[in-house]
Order: structure tokens, then sequence, then C-alpha cells
């Protein structure tokens, strides 16, 4: 069996665990961890959760420590195109050949008193990756929730929670004021904790979990707030620390709330001793990757990418879409996962829109086409359905003009159908 083999064969085994579905829990993890030798307590940990923008941040971080000189591991989900994607050490995706090693090292340790999720083995891969590298940070994102997410075995030196709205109720809840529990899980005892946190109810629920384990809580707008410029630059200003002509290199206005995040968790962290100057914080911003989020991937006709997976997403890439492609004929192809809002959705993102391809991604959340196609058909008469995302991807590309735009949205299963294609079919991105 050649390495190619083997590779393959250990991520149709590790897909093969999705059939366990998604269980919350630690007991699990925990044990798997201990049996590797707890690699997550060789290195210091950012603990990223929310429901919107983790990914974002998580990347802007990873990006500036490693321009300050720090060996990064990042640990995010999902995956867009290759499982790689979600382990990464200076912003470099672990080998095929790490993969392997990281699999059949959790394979060989795992027996406990149920088989562990894709989650759960992919998080531990993660950690016994980052050991073997010898990082001296890891950035971690949640996948679900916080208090019960397979990630929560960690012990942070800041935590962060971007914001907060209803998803995944039949595990987090159905009240804002129940998922800040949940997302409010990650704080620890006298860890420093930053938030975008906006909603009352939602913030009440995190300052009291925070007074409870003497967590200091810096909120965005009071403790620290950015400056937006109108040539695409701002400024940090922070609790102790002002930060001038920062600039982002991820897309939309948004992106410097998420970046604010980021430099709040790095004032922190030069409070307790870690060295990064603004020269270092400035390259990193600048050098920060996120596939998939307001991505062009290609420029005639303009064709972007964006997960839009949720309703806040979707307003997002709306207000995105109405200020920025306000003048070009839009195609949205788009196709959505059975646990959205899809109605609110599609209803958000359709209005800007002169035609809609609905699609499917090859998942076993996927909403049928036939569902989504109903409630598109009344907002933009102009719609049809092709299953095929890369099929749906060819033919908007194929029907639009040089002037006109394909917005491919609405879950990052199909932005990474689409990516694959692209990648493979695209040579003026």
């Amino acid at each position: 069996m050649t390495r190619k083999d083997t590779y393959h064969e250990c991520i149709e085994e590790m897909y093969g665990l999705r059939r366990f579905g998604i269980i919350l829990g630690l007991s699990t993890i925990r044990n798997i961890l201990k049996k590797l030798g707890n690699p997550q307590n060789r290195f210091n940990i950012i603990h990223v959760a929310g429901t919107n923008g983790k990914g974002s941040v998580a990347a802007t971080l990873s990006s500036i420590l490693h321009a300050a000189g720090y060996r990064v591991g990042l640990y995010t989900s999902p995956h867009l195109v290759r499982f790689n994607e979600r382990i990464c050490v200076n912003n470099r995706q672990i080998s095929n050949e790490g993969v392997v090693e990281a699999y059949y090292a959790v394979k060989a340790v795992h027996h406990g008193r149920r088989e562990p999720t894709f989650f759960e083995y992919s998080t531990a891969m993660a950690f016994y990756e980052f050991g073997k590298r010898h990082v001296d940070w890891a950035v971690i994102e949640t996948g679900m929730g916080g208090r019960l997410d397979a990630t929560n075995i960690v012990k942070p030196i800041v935590s962060i929670i971007t914001n907060i709205s209803l998803e995944h109720r039949i595990y987090l809840g159905n009240t804002v004021a129940q998922i800040a529990t949940e997302k409010g899980g990650i704080i620890k005892n006298k860890v420093p904790v930053v938030t975008g946190v906006k909603q009352k109810q939602a913030l009440d629920v995190l300052k009291a979990i925070a007074s409870a384990k003497s967590a200091p809580f810096y909120k965005r707008g009071e403790a620290f707030r950015v400056k937006k410029n109108s040539d695409g630059t701002f400024t940090y200003f922070g609790r102790k620390i002002t930060w001038r002509n920062l600039k982002t290199a991820l897309t939309g206005f948004h992106q410097i709330d998420n970046a604010a995040l980021a430099l709040a968790a790095c004032e922190v962290l030069c409070q307790k001793g870690t060295n990064l100057t603004i020269s270092a914080i400035k390259k990193g911003l600048i050098k920060t990757r996120w596939p998939g989020r307001l991505e062009v991937a290609r420029k005639t006709p303009l064709v972007l990418l964006d997960g839009a997976h949720n309703f806040i997403a979707a307003r997002t890439l709306r207000n995105y879409l109405s200020q920025q492609l306000k003048n070009r004929n839009i195609t949205m192809v788009i196709g959505i996962l059975d646990d959205k809002p899809y109605k609110s959705m599609l209803q958000c993102l359709l209005t800007k829109c002169y035609r809609v391809i609905i699609t499917q991604p090859k998942t076993y959340r996927a909403l049928p086409t036939e569902t989504l196609y109903g409630v598109a058909k009344r907002i933009v008469p102009n719609t049809e359905i092709i299953s095929n995302v890369a099929e749906a991807v060819k033919y908007a590309i194929e029907t639009s003009s040089a002037q006109d735009a394909v917005c491919v949205a609405g879950s990052l299963y199909v932005v990474g159908e689409a990516k694959a294609w692209l990648d493979e079919n695209t040579n003026d991105a």
C-alpha cells in the first residue's frame, strides 16, 4: 500500500466516524489525551468560541504570533477542501504523512467506553501534532458551543468569545442566554476573557460566569475599541495601548471588528510578557488568510466565495454585496444545511440578486433543493436547480458576462466543493 493509499484510508475511516453524530462531553477526549501524555499541556493556548468570526479571529492571532517569531499551531473547523486544513503549524497545513501518524497515534490509545466522534478524533490529532512539533502557542477554535466542546480540555492564557446568536438549538439551547451559558463554558478561573458580544441577556450571563471565576472581562466598545478610517486602515484603542495605521488583509468592514478582538487578546498577552511588537502585529494582520470568507476566487466574471452559514453571516454578506457589488448583476449559487434558518437566510441574501441557482452539498445535513427552491422562487423568479455544486458553479460562470458576479454561499460545505472545482479550473484568480 502506498503512502497516498494509507492517507486516503485514514481519511475514509475518520469520515466513517461521522455516523456517531455529535456527542458533547469531555470524558472521551480527556481519556484519549491522557493516554497520549496530555500534549495540550505542553504549549500556551488561546481558546476561541462564538457564533461568527471565530475562525477569522483565530487565523489572525496565528498570523500575528508567527510574525512575532513564535512557533504556532492553529486548529479550526470545518475544512473547505482537505482535512489537512484543520491542523496547521506556522500557517502551513499538516502533511499527509502527519495526518497518518496522528491518526494512528490516536487510534492506538482511544479504547474507551465508546468510539470517539469525528471531531473528538481530529481534536486529539491536532494536540498530538502540536505537541510533536513543539509549538510555542496554539490557537484553538471550538467546534460547537464551548462548555462540553471537545476543545474545552485546554487551559488557555486568554479566552475569546466573538459573538452569540441562536444556533445549534438542539444542542445549545433555545434562547440567547442558554447559548451564552454554553459558550461561556470556555471561561476559566482567573483567565482573561475578550468578547464582542452585544446582547444584554448574553452579556449578563458571561459577566456572571467571569465574575464567579475571577476572570477579567474585556468587552469591545468598553474595554477596547477600533476606529475605522476611510482608506481602509484602522486604529486600535486598548486599555493601555493604542496601535495606529493598522490594516487587515481580510475583506469586509466586519473583519476590522474581528481584528479588534484579536488585538485585545494581543494586549493581554503583551501584559503577560509575550513579545509582540507593533511591526509584528502589522505584518501578521496583512498576512492573515482565511479562505471561503469573502474570498475572490476568480476575477472575470467575479466569483466570490462566502460561507454565510447562518443569519448573521448572511446579513454581513448582503451588506457587502449591497455596498461593493451594487452595479453588477449577481447570480447566487446557494445551498443550506438542515439546522439553519433557511427562510430568513434566503430572504436576506436573495433580494440583491437577479438570478439564483439552488444546489446541494454532499453531506447528509444538506436541505433538499426542492425545499429551498420554493422559497427562493418567490423572492427571485429567475431561480433554477442544479444539484451538483461544481456543475452549478460552472454553469453560473459560463452564463454570466464579464461584468457580472457569481456569489457562492449558504454553507461552508457548498463553498468547499465550489473551491475544489475552481482551484482546478481557474487560471485568473
